[in-house]
């Protein structure tokens, strides 16, 4: 999310899955399509065999993706950013990218302001004593009104310094940190160089495999640069789509589920954010162009007052800035991992979990373990029995030594209710409720609402510091303990208050209080015509359904934001509105108006010299080739995993991220961070298709097909162990350790690493001790660091160091 958000101005997958097919080469990292979204992956499979498209896979593991990719590139976890640097200076070195589009939809020619550098691994602005980066020399040189200077042949521009950055990144660079061979580099170089062209195009798939680092941001945006200099946003077959999760993540992320945010991407507020005033200043994105639209930075303050509005109702009002001071202003990152090491301190008292099991999920579980040990009380809302509900559980915990009070509240499984899903590609799509409910269990948003009414009725009946946000928050349901999802859903659409009708558009949303809508992206699936997320016009009649002949089926659920398919597709077409590849069009202006898919640009602009830009929601009206919206970096730069075996070859005495956090070290604990003399091997962290994360270890079948927890061992370093397919062995880091199956591969093998034999091993995350089989104890994140990024504090799941030994 803050990747693309940071090159692009919004944070989901740019195209959606049908889409795929109309891709010339599709290059999959960090991702397993085929097992972990096999329906999904019928269009990568659609593109292969109808346009004889390419797949690309880069991968630890040879995997079902890998055996139908025409080109499997072994390639050391966490590496890519080298991988696509590398990519990026072919591009530039050859001069294979898109000119045309690089001069006008991206920042290229941007002149960055004096006193930018990097030297030694380190960015212009590192202070060693906060390990943060102050972002003031990551800026434009501008007039003095704001606007920037744009000097395509300054030395300065965007696009010199970018070529400067990946001069480092030669193919024999590439081959030293990736593991990837250079010749096999070079003939995956030459394929992607290719699709610079307006007539071939390229489109980039990935997952946690890329996010789950310390350099997760950058290993995406690295692609993303990629994908701007070939011209590949915006376009169909084009794009950075970003593989969601099961279930609902996609949706979970655009409400809000990340602590930073409020729903539609609003930031919270921060400390010193007295007034709307001082937080829309702060929050709100600024023109660095006249012809940038700059949507979101200039409609800012509609979105968060009507948010205000659909929260509180009457009690907000312009007197009082729309209750404004009701919203919370944390003070310090309030991230997942960040509860557990509160907790860790002894300054958590309590903590609600929904839907997640921590003890699983978090990393260094032993870490977790303790934390919630140290809790007074846990609430744990779950269809099933967890490793977070039952922690005390666990293997080596006394559970007399104990004083957390556990709480388990059943809830409904997804089966069991109805509401919507959103899916990877933004789809909105209402679902039917398949089963009732089992026993005494309840929908999670109606154990929510009982939750909240009972405190605000103490709140009313005892009193209590600034009562005003718990009393006046509305819960404006026919059973406001019992609300409906449909209820839910029309009030995320949003109304006019004056007429009480619901919105069309978010376009139609005021700062006057005159509108509400609880999440302005969604505004328009729920108009008054009806629910759009069930609309089902499909491809029982493709000529009716699909007028554009391009699966963009428009009367098929509904996607955000407006129903459009593509994002950016004002890209897909030059200056002057010709789509780049007429046989795959996105939006075309014919007879004075855009045709096609529903424009990502002001419906009734016409292209010319004083037309807006094409990337609409961002201040430069541009993609972005240089960002200061991360923290570690307006380039990506390589840097090795917390624990690595090598030192990094780009600059060995900066080797890892300099601004990482590290949660032990910021509270005064042990490093426990291992070393390459204990921890020779490198692992990595995946699904299998026969489980879902944790939820299977309840169902029978699933269980039978894969009953037993084991790791994967590279078949060279079997034969060195002595290891062969059953026997038991150890895997241990410098935080825990595994005592399981081996399974001999030869999906993973050695990597010639800076001279070095390196061995990657892959250990599946799925068992525990809760389920069916609660001998399979073993959790895998007992091995990974307690360690997040500097923008999103993702933990770095997929490389670390570990010893592997037989029993």
């Amino acid at each position: 999310m803050v990747s693309l958000a940071a090159t692009f101005g919004r944070g989901a997958m740019t195209n959606h899955w049908r889409d795929i097919r109309h891709a010339d080469l599709i290059l999959v990292n960090g991702a397993n399509p085929a097992e972990a979204h096999p329906v999904g992956f019928k269009w990568l499979m659609r593109a292969k065999l109808d346009r004889g498209a390419k797949i690309i896979h880069a991968d630890p593991r040879f995997t079902r993706t890998s055996a139908v990719a025409d080109t499997y590139l072994r390639i050391r976890t966490g590496t890519d950013v080298a991988y696509f640097g590398g990519l990026i200076n072919y591009v530039l070195e050859n001069r294979l990218y898109h000119e045309d589009y690089v001069k006008w939809a991206t920042n290229a020619g941007f002149v960055v302001k004096e006193g930018y550098a990097f030297q030694d691994g380190l960015f212009s602005g590192f202070n060693a004593e906060t390990g943060l980066y102050d972002t003031a020399s990551w800026a434009y040189e501008s007039d003095g009104e704001g606007q920037a200077r744009i000097d395509p042949g300054h030395p300065r521009s965007v696009l010199n310094l970018l070529r400067e950055h990946y001069r480092r990144y030669t193919p024999d660079l590439v081959a030293r940190v990736t593991g990837i061979p250079r010749e096999q580099f070079l003939q995956v170089a030459k394929l992607v160089g290719e699709t610079g062209r307006p007539d071939k195009v390229m489109t980039i798939v990935y997952a946690v495999g890329l996010t789950h680092h310390t350099t997760g941001v950058q290993l995406i945006r690295s692609g993303a640069i990629l994908q701007l200099l070939l011209g590949n946003m915006g376009r169909p077959g084009g794009g950075m789509n970003a593989e969601r999760g099961h279930a609902n993540i996609q949706g979970n992320t655009d409400h809000a589920i990340s602590w930073d945010i409020l729903p539609g991407y609003l930031r919270i507020p921060a400390p010193g954010q007295k007034d709307l005033a001082a937080y829309l200043a702060a929050s709100a994105s600024k023109k660095s162009h006249p012809r940038s639209v700059n949507y979101f930075g200039e409609n800012y303050g509609r979105f968060l007052v009507s948010l205000l509005k659909s929260w509180y109702g009457e009690a907000a009002t312009k007197d009082n800035q729309f209750a404004f001071h009701h919203l919370p202003k944390p003070a310090a990152n309030a991230s997942w991992i960040s509860i557990f090491d509160q907790a860790l301190r002894g300054k958590m008292q309590g903590v609600m979990l929904s839907g997640m099991t921590a003890t699983s999920i978090g990393p260094d579980s032993n870490q977790v373990l303790k934390a919630l040990s140290n809790l007074k009380w846990l609430l744990v809302m779950d269809p099933f029995t967890t490793t977070s509900s039952e922690f005390w559980r666990a293997p080596g915990m006394d559970p007399a030594a104990i004083r957390t009070e556990v709480f388990m509240l059943p809830a409904t499984h997804w089966i069991e209710k109805d509401g919507s899903f959103t899916n990877s590609g933004r789809w909105v799509q209402w679902k039917d409720q398949v089963i009732p409910p089992e026993g005494e269990a309840r929908h999670d948003h109606w154990i929510l609402s009982e939750l909240f009414l009972r405190v605000r009725d103490l709140y009313e009946t005892q009193g209590g510091t600034y009562r005003d946000p718990i009393l006046q928050l509305r819960l404006p349901y026919k059973n406001p303990r019992k609300p409906e999802l449909d209820e839910i859903a029309q009030e995320i659409n949003g109304r006019d208050l004056t007429t009480g009708k619901r919105l069309a558009t978010f376009a139609d949303l005021k700062d006057d209080g005159s509108t509400s809508a609880g999440d302005w992206i969604y505004t328009g699936h729920y108009p008054e015509t009806g629910n759009l997320a069930k609309r089902r016009d499909g491809v029982q009649d493709p000529g009716r359904n699909d007028p554009t002949g391009m699966g963009f089926y428009p009367g098929w659920a509904w996607s955000w934001p407006l129903n459009r398919r593509v994002l950016y597709n004002r890209a897909s077409a030059d200056e002057a509105g010709r789509p780049w590849d007429p046989s795959r069009p996105g939006i075309a202006w014919e007879n004075g108006a855009w045709t096609g898919d529903v424009p990502d640009y002001p419906k009734d602009a016409a292209p010319g010299e004083d037309a807006p830009l094409p990337f609409i929601m961002t201040g430069e009206g541009v993609g972005r080739l240089f960002s200061n919206s991360v923290a570690d970096g307006p380039f990506p730069e390589h840097y090795e995993p917390i624990e690595s075996p090598v030192a990094n070859p780009l600059h060995p005495g900066q080797s890892t991220t300099p601004v990482a956090f590290l949660y032990d070290k910021a509270a005064g604990r042990e490093n426990r961070f291992g070393t390459v003399a204990d921890y020779p091997y490198v692992a990595t962290s995946y699904r299998l298709t026969e489980h879902e994360h944790y939820v299977t270890q309840n169902v029978e079948h699933l269980v039978r097909l894969q009953p037993e927890a084991f790791v994967e061992v590279p078949a060279g370093l079997a034969r060195e162990k002595g290891i062969v397919t059953g026997d038991r062995v150890r895997v241990s880091s410098k935080r825990g350790k595994l005592e399981v199956r081996a399974v001999v591969t030869g999906r993973l093998g050695a990597l010639d690493i800076d001279g070095r034999k390196v061995y990657q091993i892959g250990i599946p995350i799925h068992w525990g001790f809760v389920g069916i089989n609660t001998g399979q104890h073993w959790l895998a994140n007992a091995l990974t660091p307690f360690v997040g990024d500097a923008s999103s504090r993702t933990p770095e799941y997929k490389a670390f160091l570990v010893n592997i030994e037989k029993i």
